[in-house]
């Protein structure tokens, strides 16, 4: 790695300049310089050469590399086929989630294969070693080291004496040139790229960690996701549930897929049938709806429950876990608009069984049911899923992947399915289409 120099930029009108002055002398912006490393890995000369260019086709035909594949099937779907030589990976998610967990069980599979170094700035070498003997990691070659230097921990990328780096986390390594902490955004910044231009050069694949804030996103400047080949999320609860990881951001396969883990002994373990165990301690009552859902490409059956209340306050409450709040009260309110419940003075509490997060539109239905089902005391006449979009109307709208939503209802059991209208094609057998809400609600509610 050659030497590397700082310039100050003004994020205002990106005049550069050497020294750090608190008001820009180009746009005459206060406080608006902030530091920039330049990464150079060799001497280059101020004045360019032509580019050497070449066929799409014959690139294609020289990239003969194969993905590096972890014991994990799910990972490596959501990764688009496994890890690939000299990506960056970002990897994302709540304190006390899993992320070392995970990190460690993905270079326990690579060190039997490649060599694989671990790096961590947030623990010593003793701790990770002693997370790898609890995860039965400890008995293959696998090279651990404790740094927060950002330039040490890059040169031993560019030395390609590994195949695949493990740097947790990104927040707390600091390049020696900048003079901020470690943890600001330029630090974090610099780092990044420090890391990543060796990782390209090399062609190591890189995965970083990087924590997030208190409203769940990544922590740090914008610039590191734009940075990165891939960015992955972990979510769930961290005390119990399951775990989910999707891919927010994949330049080498689709973002539509997702991981779904649990906790155990021995480290995250891949749950192969979530919907069975999500409805395995269910009771059939009042408020209880079953809800298809999609976890990236995958169907997945969850529990919607609700609980109506009279409010004993003025102002009543509304509250939900595992769904989105302000979606909730947009459907309480074109419940009380559409249909003849009285919720204007009733505490409505949503949640989602298993600590899944459901985002999609399409629990909107299920959602609706369960609180009709808890405000007036009725069931589900059938042993049915629930799923379909609600507009301010009442009217259920088109969700996709029907099909895939009924056979796994088929698949656990279920009788049948209430949901919006095929577009094109042959109708499921198990699908009954409902056109609004109400029609919802008065043909498939029935008391106790």
């Amino acid at each position: 790695m050659g030497k590397n120099s700082k310039v100050y930029i003004c994020s205002n009108c990106a005049h550069q300049t050497s020294s750090w002055a608190g008001k820009c002398p180009s746009c005459g912006a206060w406080s608006t310089l902030q530091e920039q490393l330049q990464v150079t890995t060799s001497g280059v000369k101020s004045s360019g050469k032509r580019l050497e260019t070449a066929k799409i086709s014959d690139v294609v035909k020289k990239e003969t590399k194969e993905r590096l594949l972890t014991e994990d099937s799910q990972l490596d779907v959501v990764l688009g086929g496994g890890l690939v030589a000299g990506s960056v990976v970002l990897l994302a998610g709540q304190p006390g989630i899993g992320k070392s967990t995970i990190l460690m069980q993905i270079a326990h599979s690579l060190a039997n294969k490649k060599n694989v170094l671990y790096v961590s700035g947030e623990e010593s070498s003793h701790q990770v070693a002693s997370r790898a003997s609890r995860l039965g990691a400890s008995k293959h070659e696998l090279k651990l080291a404790s740094s927060t230097v950002a330039d040490d921990i890059a040169n031993t990328i560019a030395s390609g004496e590994f195949d695949v780096v493990i740097v947790d986390s990104v927040q707390t390594i600091a390049a020696n040139d900048i003079a901020s902490s470690a943890g600001s955004p330029s630090q974090i910044t610099n780092s990044t790229q420090l890391l990543t231009k060796a990782a390209k050069v090399s062609d190591t694949t890189l995965i970083i960690v990087g924590h997030v804030t208190k409203e769940g996103s990544i922590a740090g400047p914008k610039l590191l996701e734009h940075s990165v080949d891939v960015v992955l999320q972990l979510e769930g609860d961290r005390y119990g549930g399951f775990k989910v990881l999707r891919s927010v951001k994949n330049r080498f396969g689709s973002t539509n897929e997702a991981a779904i883990y649990e906790m155990a002994e021995e480290g995250l373990r891949p749950v192969n049938n979530p919907s069975a165990a999500l409805l395995e301690e269910r009771q059939v009552t009042d408020g209880s709806v079953v809800c298809a859902t999609m976890e990236g490409s995958r169907p997945l059956l969850v529990e919607i429950q609700a609980l109506v209340n009279p409010t004993s306050y003025g102002y009543p409450k509304r509250s939900a876990s595992g769904f989105n709040l302000n979606r909730l009260n947009l459907l309480v309110a074109m419940l009380e608009r559409r249909t003849k419940l009285t919720l204007a003075d009733k505490d409505i509490y949503v949640n989602v069984v298993g600590g899944i997060d459901v985002n999609e539109p399409a629990a909107d239905l299920a959602i609706a049911m369960a609180i009709a089902s808890a405000s007036k005391g009725m069931q589900l006449k059938k042993n049915a899923v629930v799923f379909g979009e609600l507009g301010l109307s009442g009217e259920v709208r088109h969700v996709p992947h029907i099909d895939k939503r009924i056979a796994e209802a088929k698949k656990l059991g279920f009788e049948a399915a209430v949901g919006p209208k095929v577009r094109t094609g042959k109708k499921p057998v198990l699908l009954t289409s409902v056109s609004d809400v109400r029609s919802a609600l008065n043909t498939f509610l029935e008391k106790e």
